[in-house]
């Protein structure tokens, strides 16, 4: 009973690690593409009034932060990189609530942020059980 618990808990963990990893990596590398979708689109008013270069450079500097943060989470930094894989979602969900548009989108970011810090907690619990 204990083998199958761990075994179905160690699939999650590796499913969430493998979907929190490069899932960020290619959202990051089309930051520099816009094959996806025309990223700059998704920055609030705000955000581009008070940004001292255009909305194509901060997702170019975005697109490096998240695939940062994919490989921290395919890497030994599994845990970092899943607790600030759910900070910078959460900031992406702030910033697209305060565009007035993207709810939906938001709302789907919020959901990874509480999938991310499930990562990394599991990490945690992993690490101490091993």
């Amino acid at each position: 009973m204990r083998n199958r618990l761990h075994s179905r808990l160690d699939q999650a963990w590796w499913a969430l690690r493998i979907g929190l990893g490069v899932g960020p990596f290619l959202a990051g590398l089309d930051k520099f593409f816009n094959l996806l979708t025309n990223w700059p689109t998704y920055l609030s008013p705000l955000a581009l009034k008070i940004l001292p270069f255009s909305g194509s450079t901060f997702m170019h500097i975005v697109g490096v932060i998240e695939m940062t943060v994919g490989l921290a989470i395919l890497t030994k930094w599994t845990r970092l990189g899943a607790y600030v894989a759910s900070v910078w979602l959460l900031a992406i969900a702030i910033n697209l609530v305060s565009t007035g548009m993207f709810f939906d989108v938001a709302v789907r970011d919020l959901e990874i942020a509480l999938a991310a810090f499930v990562l990394a907690r599991m990490t945690e619990a992993r690490r101490d059980a091993l």
